[in-house]
């Protein structure tokens, strides 16, 4: 049985993103497949090798700024991102829409 190694919930939602790099100055816009506290998923058909270092942009009602990093690379699949560094304000809005997304899905569960 797989141990499940995160630290906050994750939710199936696909959010506006929008990536930066050292290497790359032009952004990669795409969407999250699944969201928590603690990063997201990105689906990619060319993604990055783990250890890279990114700057997101998550759209919700505002901007979120946002450091991460890649801890897994699926070839032609997507990235799993670690989120490093982001302002308590912005961990704030995010914790904020997480909580609607939950109600939002244990509300429908209960239909």
């Amino acid at each position: 049985m797989e141990h499940e190694r995160r630290e906050y919930p994750r939710f199936k939602v696909s959010v506006p993103i929008e990536l930066h790099t050292e290497e790359n100055p032009s952004p990669i816009r795409g969407a999250t497949t699944d969201l928590s506290l603690g990063g997201c998923y990105i689906d990619t058909f060319f993604p990055f090798p783990v250890g890279t270092d990114l700057e997101l942009k998550v759209q919700l009602e505002d901007t979120l700024l946002v450091l991460g990093a890649v801890v897994t690379c699926d070839p032609q699949v997507g990235n799993g991102i670690r989120f490093t560094r982001m302002l308590p304000e912005d961990l704030e809005a995010l914790q904020t829409f997480l909580e609607a997304k939950q109600k939002e899905q244990s509300k429908q569960k209960s239909d």
